[in-house]
């Protein structure tokens, strides 16, 4: 027969019992808190790379138009095949827009970049949500920020003798495209994802 526990064994353990609990409790609200700031922080990220594409893809449809505007004039069309000639008018009002879909604010408009010699946009990101209320002061009113580079960079390798006066045949990411400003029409462009590609810089 097991002896009964003595009353002094069982005292000991309470204390145990409640110093565990506490360690729990408080693990438990620390990873609450990480969720809730590493949540916020995807969030602005997210929103930081939406903002930054949607600069680049208006500055693509920029080189679009200058490049078919430079073919269709007689202009010198194959800058705007290297990407050169952006002034980017509407990049920083892309971002607001894209921005704002995500809930988030772009601090400083679209700042005009360059990665790899090719030319992009650095847009820099506030969320107007906050972290949230948690044990930690000051979450309550503490925003996310993020910061995202996107970059246009053309597809088309262009031959060394190329001259804007006369037909040139391109090769495009694999894809031929002939350019023929004798013959031109608007629709003989390839999309502008055929002739540049945007994305992220890494």
């Amino acid at each position: 027969m097991t002896p009964p526990r003595p009353l002094a064994d069982r005292g000991q353990t309470l204390p145990l019992y409640i110093w565990l609990t506490g360690i729990l409790l408080f693990a438990a609200i620390a990873f609450f808190v990480f969720a809730q700031a590493a949540s916020a922080r995807n969030g602005a990220q997210s929103a930081a790379d939406a903002a930054a594409l949607a600069a680049a893809q208006d500055s693509r449809d920029e080189l679009m138009t200058g490049l078919q505007n430079a073919v269709g004039q007689d202009g010198d069309w194959l800058k705007w095949l290297r990407g050169e000639g952006l002034k980017g008018a509407g990049a920083s009002a892309a971002a607001d827009r894209l921005a704002a879909d995500n809930d988030s604010t772009v601090q400083g408009g679209a700042v005009a970049t360059t990665v790899n010699g090719f030319p992009g946009y650095r847009v820099t990101i506030q969320t107007r949500y906050t972290v949230g209320k948690s044990i930690i002061p000051g979450t309550q009113a503490r925003h996310a920020r993020a910061e995202a580079v996107a970059v246009i960079q053309p597809r088309c390798t262009l031959p060394s003798d190329a001259d804007p006066k006369k037909s040139v045949h391109l090769v495009c990411d694999g894809r031929p495209v002939d350019i023929d400003p004798e013959h031109f029409l608007p629709d003989d462009l390839p999309d502008a994802s055929v002739l540049f590609s945007v994305h992220l810089a890494e």
